[in-house]
């Protein structure tokens, strides 16, 4: 069952061109995203030991993001990339936590939900990937990703659904889902995920 929405405003032609253009680049960005991605899973595991019912989903997700770093690693090492000294400020996330309400249960459901939207973002984004890339093995590669990040979208909110009541789920995430599209929309273009 589908749980997530489908994001508000759909990345431009302008994106994908810069991504195809510093391949590279994207790369080591895109590593550095699932390495937070995974951190970001055990991190909702260490600040609610209480949510019981999610613990389980959460360290699957932990250990699946981790092993996307793994392959995205294994592809910069192919094409000798390496990571980044520094990890670059991610202007979009930044700008997407800053959303999050105060009040520890409501960020909580704000943390969540956002998780989910970057998920869905993700999704769109290596599907951009997997269309538009030449070589075969990197569209094989993408197109998997594509649907492990759609399937963590839906995730995330069917988490939310277990505490909270589902009109109030889908009124809030239906505000930051569209906050994620302006967002999305005042950052400049470069060759990273977000």
């Amino acid at each position: 069952m589908k749980y997530s929405l489908e994001i508000s405003v759909p990345s431009s032609q302008e994106w994908i061109n810069c991504v195809l253009a510093n391949f590279d680049q994207f790369l080591q960005d895109h590593a550095d995203c699932e390495r937070k991605a995974s951190s970001m899973a055990m991190s909702f595991v260490a600040k609610c030991p209480d949510k019981t019912e999610i613990i389980p989903t959460l360290i699957e997700t932990a250990i699946e993001e981790l092993e996307h770093f793994q392959s995205v690693y294994e592809l910069m090492e192919k094409r000798g990339v390496q990571l980044p000294k520094e990890m670059q400020k991610d202007e979009y996330m930044h700008k997407l936590i800053k959303l999050c309400r105060s009040d520890s249960q409501e960020r909580l459901m704000d943390r969540l939900l956002l998780a989910s939207i970057v998920e869905c973002r993700g999704a769109e984004r290596f599907k951009m990937v997997a269309d538009n890339i030449q070589d075969p093995d990197l569209q094989r590669f993408y197109k998997t990703l594509w649907t492990s990040e759609a399937k963590h979208g839906n995730i995330f909110v069917h988490m939310c659904l277990r505490y909270w009541p589902e009109q109030e789920v889908y009124d809030r995430l239906k505000i930051l889902n569209n906050a994620e599209g302006e967002i999305i929309n005042s950052l400049p273009i470069r060759s990273a995920l977000h």
